[in-house]
């Protein structure tokens, strides 16, 4: 079992506070692993069995009908007397489950924490019954650190070209070192399930062709703006009858089941955000090979650079994508001490693709930090305050 320490360090940072705790993410990226992990923790500390509720529910062991029969079962269970810890797996499969959450969390001796694959887990009446008191844990598949973690390897630069080309989901170190060629086999039983249960028939959808096809465009186009319109047009004269309101309401979807994130521009000058020409980057490398096949090696820039979003995301930042004039940064990440940029590119030894990729960052106007990712081998270099860093070098260092 992989240790996914920044996961687990937060909940445990979060422990009896007054609040919900809310993990979401993907299927299978690791939110029953880390409630796992986290029960372990608390029964170090003394935490007794009978004190830990924890119920998986798409187990078919737990049919609850509506959310109060599981309201119900959880109660019959507890204590007045003792503290509690209440963990629910995969809770959007109760219907009407906020009711019982907020029931549970209104108990002083109850902390309370829950999963979902959906990010409208946390919208509609979900948001306005808990606003204010939940906290949302956003999890996404092994970074690349907690990856060459589980091999004894220290060939870097090789487990990074097999990060890009399998990526992270933690189901995936066990095939890698048993049978590799069932790789696909497997990724294949997420995607099914994501599709089938967190997208068609959560959305009423009945095309599976069609979706399929809007999917693998996405997938192709990571990196790149794309419009609705592009997309239906290109799939209309591919002989595929669809419309705009169709292609966005299959990226809505898409976006809620975390298969992929869809990024903003950020006018770097004026400091404000652009309305259209969105980006969008997938959740998992291995997902991607999986559904495109031997074409998803054709675009290694846009892979490294779907990389990078996804560590910034898993720092911390909020991630954009910048324009300077008619120029781009390829990441603006905001936090609260303000903005760090970020320029990536498979390699700048040839002198012009250098001076391109420096142009962005020297034209921002501002003194926030500035970063060139690459994947060449030189040693760290720094052109008039804009860092070059070897990309696998800053993937595997503590948040820089």
């Amino acid at each position: 079992m992989i240790e996914r320490t920044e996961y687990l360090e937060e909940l445990k940072r979060w422990k009896d506070k007054d609040l919900i705790k809310v993990i979401t993410g993907i299927r299978r990226c690791g939110k029953s692993t880390l409630f796992q992990l986290f029960i372990d923790y608390l029964k170090s500390t003394g935490i007794s069995n009978e004190q830990i509720i924890s119920i998986n529910l798409e187990d078919a062991d737990y049919n609850f009908e509506d959310y109060k029969q599981l309201y119900d079962y959880i109660k019959e269970k507890i204590d007045s007397k003792k503290k509690y810890y209440v963990f629910l797996d995969e809770v959007q499969n109760v219907p009407m489950f906020q009711k019982a959450v907020d029931s549970l969390y209104i108990k002083k001796n109850i902390d309370v924490y829950i999963t979902g694959s959906n990010a409208y887990l946390l919208s509609g009446e979900l948001a306005t019954l808990l606003s204010g008191r939940y906290i949302e844990i956003k999890m996404l598949p092994l970074s690349f650190k907690e990856y060459v973690s589980a091999f004894d390897d220290n060939n870097y630069q090789q487990l990074f070209l097999n990060y890009m080309k399998n990526g992270g989901m933690p189901g995936n170190i066990s095939i890698l070192k048993s049978n590799p060629n069932d790789l696909d086999k497997y990724l294949d039983g997420i995607f099914s399930t994501i599709v089938y249960k967190d997208i068609m028939a959560r959305n009423n959808i009945n095309d599976k062709m069609l979706l399929e096809s809007v999917l693998k465009f996405i997938f192709d186009s990571i990196g790149s703006p794309i419009s609705t319109k592009k997309i239906s047009d290109t799939l209309t004269s591919k002989g595929m009858s669809t419309s705009n309101h169709t292609v966005e309401k299959y990226i809505t979807a898409f976006v809620e089941s975390f298969l992929i994130y869809k990024v903003e521009r950020f006018d770097v000058k004026g400091k404000n955000l652009l309305a259209r020409d969105y980006k969008y980057y997938v959740v998992d490398q291995g997902l991607r090979s999986y559904l495109l096949g031997k074409k998803a090696d054709s675009d290694m820039g846009h892979i490294l650079e779907n990389i990078v979003y996804l560590e910034l995301l898993r720092r911390g930042y909020r991630v954009y994508v910048g324009k300077v004039d008619d120029l781009e940064v390829d990441f603006v990440a905001e936090s609260r001490d303000g903005l760090k940029y970020f320029q990536v590119a498979l390699t700048v030894r040839d002198e012009k693709v250098l001076e391109r990729e420096l142009r962005s960052l020297q034209k921002t106007g501002d003194h926030y930090p500035k970063y060139l990712l690459t994947l060449d081998m030189d040693l760290e270099s720094d052109y008039d305050g804009i860092t070059k860093i070897n990309v696998v070098d800053w993937l595997l260092q503590d948040n820089k």
